[in-house]
């Protein structure tokens, strides 16, 4: 008995295809093959274990060992494929796919149950629940009898079992049990004559509570316990179609997924009770209904989709639509197009924008310093130098020296300022990278407007053709991409608060296009 207890209790390990089960693969969800029959109601069989390893976690996949027809009322007729192609299916699986985890269901006959068995021999899974499917919720016998026999062979190849109160009978050979204390006393008799773990199950009992237990008689349970009980109150509902099948699969992912025996049936029996619950919700056939699978993840996670990042900017981008018309229809711009513009406001402009590219360059030094990616940080740093570039070259080649660095700040230019100082020392990347988002992005949007208006005789037309300067589009598109990126993975409080300073940002920027002829001091303040 003690060797085959020590078999009942595996550790469930993820293994790497190719690696002999050297190193754990937890890079993703488990993978539960289910061998079980069909239901076209979808309440049962493939389709319940399916939606049953979803729903916890788990990838689901499915061999089928027979085509039932059925509904909520009752089974009409089964069909079982030749077991040639039902081996065929297995080891489509197998020989492709590592397989963390099996539930088995619905066999059928003697012929499937012993080709299931040889498999399971040649493949050795980690982890074999097997619900022995005897008789349907509608009372409907599943198994022919002469296969019996062969099901009892299957159970040593189980780890864990979870047969209702009437297929525990049929296992151990006695009268249904019709007591709770009848029960878990037939699971532990059934547990140590085929050494396999045993899930009793009170659904089938009267009374107010539907209790759950652990069952293995050789005391391995963590503790050395042979019972260990989860307790559940009883849920008044006729719709309880395919709760065994939903049952025995959500246990093999969480098993395969955790390890940890107890945890996951307590996890696994506050699911299903969550879904019968809201079974009534569903609507489906007019007999016994199937549980609601999903109930817990619609009502709690939703079925909003994520949004991609190029989803998430244009929001952003028809949000501030007001801002760009008005940046559009300035005077300022308007006559910088032109070429009407007056030369002292251009200059004043000019003088303003060197003042803000100094500390605007240091903001772009403090995202290169906080970005995560090596491509991140060289992109910010090569524009902190570009934006010193800028003031040094640019603007000298159109002011004097002096009035460069001598020219005091205007208000726009220090709320500019102030405002991506502000998003700097808050260290926060994703809100920094906003910020600065609209001196690439709708500094851009202007400026394609504006070249499209130079000409040889423009009076700004160096000026304009920097707009069009080929590098500082692709800087704009990968500025645009990286805090799309870093949008799309935030927080929702995070996106808020990077919403509000790429919206800040914009008004800032366009007030900044605004300030020329808006500074009293200046000819045109009137306009």
């Amino acid at each position: 008995m003690s060797a085959d207890a020590a078999r009942v209790f595996p550790e469930v390990s993820r293994v790497v295809p190719g690696t002999a089960g050297a190193h754990p693969d937890v890079s993703g969800p488990v993978r539960v093959l289910s061998i079980a029959g069909t239901d076209p109601t979808g309440g049962a069989g493939i389709q319940a274990d399916l939606k049953s390893i979803a729903a916890n976690g788990g990838f689901g996949m499915a061999v089928v060992t027979a085509l039932v027809a059925q509904n909520t009322r009752g089974v009409r007729g089964v069909h079982v494929p030749p077991v040639t192609f039902l081996r065929e299916q297995l080891d489509a699986v197998s020989d492709d796919v590592v397989i963390d985890a099996v539930k088995i269901g619905m066999l059928g006959d003697a012929a499937v149950i012993d080709t299931v068995t040889r498999w399971l021999d040649a493949v050795k899974p980690p982890l074999v629940v097997l619900d022995p499917v005897m008789i349907a919720t509608s009372g409907d016998r599943l198994l022919a009898a002469d296969a019996e026999a062969a099901l009892r062979g299957l159970l040593s190849r189980a780890h864990l079992i979870t047969p209702n109160i009437p297929e525990l009978a049929i296992l151990a050979e006695e009268p249904v049990a019709t007591t709770w204390e009848d029960v878990l006393a037939q699971a532990e008799r059934v547990s140590e004559r085929y050494a396999v773990r045993v899930l009793a199950k009170g659904g089938h009992l009267e009374g107010e509570t539907a209790p759950d237990a652990l069952v293995d008689a050789s005391g391995s349970i963590p503790g050395g316990l042979r019972v260990v009980e989860f307790a559940g109150a009883r849920i008044r509902t006729d719709n309880t179609h395919g709760t065994g099948c939903s049952l025995s699969a959500a246990l093999a992912t969480r098993i395969a997924a955790g390890g940890d025996w107890l945890e996951a049936i307590a996890e696994v029996k506050r699911w299903l009770t969550e879904s019968i619950d809201h079974a009534d919700s569903l609507h489906v056939g007019t007999g016994h209904g199937p549980i609601s699978h999903f109930a817990g993840l619609w009502s709690r996670g939703g079925l909003t989709t994520e949004r991609t990042a190029e989803e998430h900017l244009d929001l952003w981008w028809r949000a501030i639509a007001p801002i760009r018309h008005r940046a559009n229809t300035l005077p300022f711009v308007e006559r910088l197009g032109a070429g009407t513009l007056d030369r002292d406001a251009f200059t004043w402009y000019l003088a303003q924008d060197a003042l803000y590219l100094r500390d605007y360059s240091r903001v772009l030094a403090e995202a290169s310093r906080l970005a995560p990616t090596p491509e991140e940080q060289a992109f910010w740093a090569a524009g902190a130098n570009g934006a010193i570039a800028a003031e040094l070259q640019l603007h000298q080649g159109w002011l004097p020296e002096d009035e460069v660095f001598n020219t005091p700040p205007a208000p726009a230019t220090i709320a500019y300022v102030d405002h991506l100082l502000a998003a700097a020392a808050r260290g926060d990347y994703a809100v920094i990278i906003a910020a600065v988002l609209p001196c690439y992005w709708l500094y851009q949007d202007i400026g394609s407007r504006l070249v499209a208006q130079s000409h040889p005789a423009h009076p700004y037309a160096s000026w304009l053709e920097t707009y069009a300067d080929e590098a500082f589009a692709r800087s704009t598109r990968l500025a645009i991409g990286f805090v799309g990126e870093a949008v799309r993975r935030a927080d929702p409080d995070t996106r808020a608060r990077m919403f509000e300073a790429f919206e800040r940002a914009s008004a800032h920027e366009v007030a900044f296009f605004a300030a020329p002829l808006e500074a009293r001091a200046l000819p045109g303040h009137a306009e």
